[in-house]
């Protein structure tokens, strides 16, 4: 990226290099010119007998000779102008493609080991039961693993398709009108069956919404997964929910480290995750909040983050109530 960039600046350097000599090349031939004019008048028209005439026609030769410095200035200025917002828009195009290549390595290879993760798991476990005697419980015990990395795998794959359908535009919302409460209520249950006393819930109130019930459900999975992620095994995640102006806000808080405000703006893009995906400790795709997003657009609703005290953050989904 480096080498290329220094090749950019280069050429750019050349090419107004080659505007100003060409400018100062055309300078020194109009002066040539008016030179020659200039020595021609004299023979032309006497000074001393035939004054005004001599004077109006050397008046008329230093117009066009102003008249040629403001058209190479003008013409140059203009072509100068042109380059530099070529070369604005080569660079931030460059930039953006540069940007967009790591983000996509990054998903790539946190794709891959989202993946890995939950087949190893159930690999694991399926290993386990097929080799050894074991009782009841203990059975029950892995085959609910299983079923729960089961699930990881599928509510990865919806992500990754719902964001192909959002982009290509394929995906129509469904219309329909549900419990919100009730939905944030059995997101909590199955959360609550695979990280159990890690959820701190208030008062959920009772909300209806109108719109497509898997996608919001997805939306309001995508922050809690992103929550327990983030919080520390011994703190809480914190879910409450009130009503205001018209809308049902949920509230999901967590005790992590927290998200700094120039990344705020940020989290919300396709892809985007902060560090490096090859010494990142923490999983995700960086599809979740991106999806997230979206769909709380698609229902006219509205998604904000803050800080949570002492640490963390809190973020806030807004949906308008039927």
């Amino acid at each position: 990226m480096r080498i290329f960039t220094t090749a950019h600046v280069l050429l750019f350097l050349y090419v107004v290099s080659a505007i100003l000599f060409w400018g100062i090349s055309l300078e020194k031939k109009s002066q040539t010119i008016y030179e020659l004019e200039y020595e021609n008048l004299g023979t032309r028209i006497d000074s001393a007998q035939h004054a005004d005439a001599y004077n109006a026609a050397l008046k008329e030769i230093q117009e066009k000779r102003s008249s040629r410095t403001k058209q190479y200035i003008g013409e140059g200025s203009t072509f100068l102008l042109v380059i530099i917002i070529g070369a604005a828009v080569v660079y931030t195009s460059f930039r953006r493609s540069i940007r967009l290549s790591r983000q996509q390595n990054n998903f790539m290879l946190s794709v891959t080991h989202e993946l890995k993760s939950p087949i190893a798991a159930m690999k694991l476990n399926l290993q386990t039961m097929a080799k050894h005697q074991l009782d009841e419980e203990k059975r029950t015990l892995l085959t609910n693993r299983c079923i729960s990395e089961s699930n990881r795998l599928n509510d990865l794959c919806n992500n990754m398709l719902l964001a192909s359908q959002i982009e290509g535009r394929q995906y129509k919302p469904a219309k329909e009108k549900f419990n919100f409460t009730e939905l944030v209520e059995d997101c909590l249950a199955d959360y609550a069956h695979s990280y159990p006393d890690r959820f701190l819930v208030g008062d959920l109130g009772n909300y209806n919404l109108t719109g497509d019930k898997t996608l919001i459900q997805m939306a309001v999975n995508n922050l809690l997964e992103n929550a327990v992620k983030y919080t520390p095994a011994n703190k809480p995640v914190s879910v409450t929910m009130t009503e205001k102006n018209g809308h049902a806000m949920l509230s999901v808080a967590d005790s992590g480290q927290g998200i700094p405000d120039d990344e705020k703006s940020k989290i919300f893009n396709k892809f985007y995750r902060v560090g490096n995906e090859e010494t990142r400790k923490s999983k995700g795709t960086g599809l979740g909040l991106y999806l997230t997003s979206k769909i709380v657009k698609q229902h006219k609703g509205k998604i904000a983050v803050k800080d949570n005290e002492p640490n963390g953050s809190v973020f806030e989904l807004c949906f308008p109530i039927t």
